[in-house]
């Protein structure tokens, strides 16, 4: 004897639609889809640059440098110099050492930003996330140029207007002195440190992009300084007028040399340094593996 079976419920049949433009159905998700853009990017960049600790230490060790140093600096001539010695100096030019000092601190964290990743390995999980990497080679250089610019403008406009008011007999800056020493001085610094994100992105290696930027940074000098041989003379000027710590003394108006770049010349010369190379690391970029 059989019993009757009722029949047994219909599922419910997922909705397909045609999706738009589509000449085939696909399946309407009911997540919205937000189309990315660079804006993503710089948020996941800003979200990195601000968590690591590398950020916190770099950046504090720098504004140590710029501002101990940059006092330190003139108060020891304010102490020593005799009455008219301080006649006709502009005061802002002391201000050189401890950016010099300091740009080291912006090197390295401009070779992190990009060359820890690979030694992480999240640069892979970055890609996955932003397929297009251009986009994050670009994402990562405005963000990284935008906080050194401005913690650099702080600091040496901190210790521009410290430097006036302790070296009282020196003579007043003219506006264009304080721009440059200031506005000038901050966008070589941070263009120099976007130049080192861009060399740790084509050597991928923290210590070996370090390295060259640092050797980049002093070398030139320290060769120049040895070059005794009148053969030499032509080579050794040019390594002295075009090394960095030259170049960066130009904004104080102190040059280390009576030739070689002068006014905006160094940031001109730093802009273009800049841009081929990441002209450079784009190009590889598209075609090296992760």
């Amino acid at each position: 004897m059989t019993t009757h079976q009722p029949p047994a419920p219909q599922t419910a049949q997922p909705t397909w639609q045609a999706a738009a433009g589509a000449s085939y159905p696909g399946y309407t998700s009911p997540i919205p889809v937000v189309r990315t853009h660079l804006g993503h990017a710089l948020a996941s960049e800003w979200t990195k640059i601000r968590s690591v600790r590398s950020t916190m230490w770099t950046l504090g060790v720098f504004v140590l440098l710029v501002v101990g140093i940059g006092l330190a600096a003139g108060a020891l001539v304010a102490a020593n110099a005799s009455e008219g010695d301080l006649n006709g100096e502009n005061p802002l030019s002391f201000g050189f050492f401890g950016l010099l000092l300091g740009s080291m601190c912006i090197i390295t964290l401009g070779v992190l930003t990009t060359a820890s990743e690979y030694g992480t390995g999240m640069i892979r999980t970055t890609m996955v996330a932003c397929p297009s990497r251009g986009r994050v080679l670009a994402a990562k250089a405005v963000v990284f140029f935008a906080v050194a610019f401005v913690v650099t403008l702080v600091s040496s406009s901190f210790v521009a207007f410290a430097q006036v008011g302790m070296l009282s007999d020196a003579r007043d800056p003219s506006g264009g002195e304080w721009f440059k020493a200031t506005v000038g001085v901050s966008l070589y610094i941070a263009l120099l440190g976007l130049l080192s994100l861009v060399v740790g992105s084509i050597i991928r290696h923290s210590a070996g992009a370090i390295t060259i930027m640092i050797g980049l940074l002093l070398a030139p000098l320290v060769i120049a300084l040895f070059m005794f041989s009148e053969s030499l003379q032509d080579l050794r000027e040019a390594l002295f007028e075009y090394s960095i710590p030259s170049q960066l003394s130009v904004f104080y108006a102190t040059s280390l040399t009576d030739s070689g770049p002068s006014g905006w010349d160094p940031l001109w010369i730093i802009l273009g340094v800049t841009a081929a190379a990441f002209a450079g690391a784009f190009a590889l970029l598209q075609k090296r593996d992760v």
